[in-house]
């Protein structure tokens, strides 16, 4: 099993995403701090393994799901070197809709999605989670937009550009991006997992050309074969414009990493 979106994109994923912001992680693990010895991880849309690669050391189980080959591979290699022994890891090759406990009597202490809700079917993923997560289990939604949402003289440039050449729509690996009409806390505040709460963590990164376009390379709307024959047209007015541009002042990119931490009404 494989999807399109992120077809050649699981290597410039793993060296060129930014990583989970240490605040985030500061504030996910202070939620395992109420959990006993057995604590379990399900990572769902785990891409190259960043969530669990930044949190496994509060955990004695983790289990990753991904459904592109090319990102699990990465996330094995990622993982098998940074999970102790203590730490039991699971990797499912298939989609959050298809995951299923791996055991008997399972059940998630903490469920994490970073950067990949948008491509799930929500209300099924939320009513399996219903299922198998631990009653007083928390559900953490994670992202923080891209460089096509960003809005900086510089990240509008190299929309522009991406757009002249793949068309002015964004690409969602070989179709088009499509936008939900909700926002995530709303979704959640209708699941089973009603009590919200956001914390927002303002980010400032500095990019040069190399990491920007190795970036690109990473995402569904700007992967390497959606440019076929182009791809070479591409960098090569991809790196004069970022050199351009970096002339005037470094790359910088404001973001906001939100947290939307979702639990069940209390009983």
């Amino acid at each position: 099993m494989s999807t399109s979106r992120f077809t050649g994109a699981a290597p410039y994923y793993r060296l060129f995403r930014p990583g989970i912001p240490p605040e985030a992680v500061a504030v996910l693990n202070a939620e395992t701090d109420r959990l006993g010895t057995v604590r379990r991880l399900l990572d769902l849309g785990t891409g190259t393994g960043q969530v669990p690669a930044a949190l496994h050391a509060a955990f004695t189980e983790i289990d990753a799901v991904e459904a592109d080959a090319g990102m699990l591979t990465e996330a094995d290699a990622v993982l098998r070197a940074a999970v102790g022994e203590r730490t039991v890891l699971r990797l499912h090759h298939q989609h959050a809709e298809d995951f299923t406990p791996p055991y008997p009597g399972w059940s998630a202490d903490m469920v994490t999605i970073c950067r990949a809700f948008h491509w799930m079917d929500q209300p099924v993923v939320l009513d399996a989670l219903d299922r198998y997560t631990a009653p007083a289990g928390v559900l953490a939604v994670m992202g923080d937009g891209s460089l096509w949402t960003a809005r900086t003289r510089w990240t509008d440039a190299l929309r522009e550009l991406i757009q002249d050449h793949l068309g002015p729509q964004r690409r969602a690996g070989t179709g088009t991006f499509t936008s939900h009409d909700r926002s995530y806390a709303d979704v959640l505040a209708d699941s089973p997992f009603p009590r919200v709460e956001k914390i927002v963590i303002p980010v400032r990164r500095v990019w040069n050309p190399e990491q920007v376009i190795g970036y690109l390379y990473s995402t569904s709307f700007a992967a390497q074969h959606l440019f076929g024959e182009r791809l070479a047209a591409f960098e090569t007015a991809a790196r004069r414009l970022l050199d351009e541009l970096a002339c005037t002042g470094p790359l910088v990119e404001p973001a906001e990493f939100q947290i939307l931490l979702a639990r069940r009404e209390a009983a």
